[in-house]
């Protein structure tokens, strides 16, 4: 597929330098650059793995106390005291 890109005058000779030193076309260059950025982007995004909470003596969290907000916590905690 054909699109039209704008480049800075200074990026477009690096590309075309990069790309003469490694035997492709431009197009081949940002179809690469492209997929690299994509692909550290979706690798960086994606969310960690949550470990799983043990609990002991009882039958978990209290109803209504949000583990992903420390202000819950807090308000949850201080109500106990």
């Amino acid at each position: 597929m054909r699109t039209t890109l704008s480049i800075s005058d200074g990026l477009l000779d690096l590309a075309k330098k990069a790309s003469r030193e490694r035997r492709i076309t431009l197009g081949e260059m940002v179809e690469e650059a492209l997929r690299l950025t994509l692909a550290v982007r979706t690798k960086s995004c994606e969310q960690p793995e949550r470990p799983q909470l043990i609990t002991f003596d009882g039958t978990g969290l209290m109803p209504g106390v949000d583990l992903d907000s420390s202000a819950s916590l807090l308000e949850s905690m201080e109500a106990r005291s």
